[in-house]
């Protein structure tokens, strides 16, 4: 039988996890915003046993966010927070920066480490090199070709996570950018930020008709994808190179979209797995149009053009 690829996508509550696992979801990542980078909602450490609880009951996976670059506050609350995680029964804890590593130690805690490199995970050398430092899996950046990942596949030693669906962040920065400027206009205290309540979009002169989302978390400013990446067709391809995991992004998406999108890649993986030669039903791509916001086309990002923005 051919490898069946996992498929995972972030949750914003405990609803929404329950929601997408019985979808089709193999397993959901959620976490606080302090430790966890564009997440679609905050789930305190308690929330995270609940759903680890929920998606163990329903064999699948609970992953927990802690991707984000941190200050030496931050980093200092680590250790408790991911030895609470890997209490709490989290399968895995994806991160981006060193200090996790550090803090895992510290906390005296063995957990499975996906590495969430954003923009430098380019390469197979870089992943097989936090390999040897405890990562198991890889999330590869959207950055790269089709050919680029088949190459980055055949010579890592980790699993391999790729992107499949939703928004993809195009720029991001430390610094809270909007929340800065409007409290200069004195319009905002500087505690609050942008999230998912008040969207905001970044419009170019030269593209009036393309907004480019703009969301604010714990980790700064980020300004999202004027389109939402769709590799459904082309499946196949990313199964056939052998890749483990594919995700597929929630932010700024309803709760009833996601649940079709999950509902829809679910078929298709099944599909694929129970006849390679002949999987792919044009109905599942006409269904993910129907309900595509306006404005925002599906496209396949990088993977077979090297500019998109």
């Amino acid at each position: 039988m051919a490898k069946k690829p996992e498929l995972v996508t972030p949750a914003a509550n405990l609803e929404q996890a329950e929601r997408f696992l019985r979808a089709g979801a193999d397993a959901v990542i959620l976490g606080e915003g302090r430790f966890g980078i564009r997440l679609p909602g905050q789930v305190d450490i308690e929330g995270v046993g609940d759903a680890a609880r929920l998606a163990h009951g329903l064999g699948a996976k609970l992953y927990v966010a802690a991707n984000a670059l941190f200050t030496n506050e931050t980093a200092d609350e680590l250790p408790v927070y991911l030895r609470r995680a890997a209490e709490s029964g989290a399968d895995a804890v994806a991160f981006s920066d060193p200090a996790v590593i550090q803090a895992l130690r510290e906390a005296g805690v063995t957990i499975p480490l996906h590495w969430h490199g954003e923009t430098l995970s380019t390469n197979y050398e870089t992943a097989n090199y936090w390999g040897a430092r405890g990562a198991v899996r890889v999330f590869a950046a959207r950055e790269l070709s089709m050919e680029e990942l088949v190459e980055f596949k055949r010579h890592c030693r980790l699993e391999v996570q790729v992107q499949v669906h939703g928004m993809t962040d195009i720029y991001h920065s430390k610094r809270l950018l909007v929340g800065l400027y409007r409290q200069h206009q004195g319009k905002r205290a500087e505690s609050e930020t942008y999230g998912l309540d008040r969207q905001l979009s970044l419009i170019e002169a030269e593209r009036p008709d393309e907004r480019f989302p703009v969301y604010e978390d714990a980790s700064g400013t980020h300004i999202m994808s004027s389109d939402d990446l769709c590799c459904l067709e082309i499946l196949g391809e990313l199964m056939d190179a052998g890749i483990d995991s594919f995700y597929a992004e929630s932010l700024f998406k309803s709760a009833d979209y996601q649940e079709k999108v999950l509902r829809i890649y679910r078929q298709a993986i099944d599909a694929w797995v129970r006849n390679p030669q002949d999987w792919f039903r044009e109905v599942w791509l006409e269904e993910l149009e129907r309900q595509q916001p306006e404005g925002r086309p599906l496209s396949f990002g990088f993977l077979f053009k090297q500019q998109v923005y």
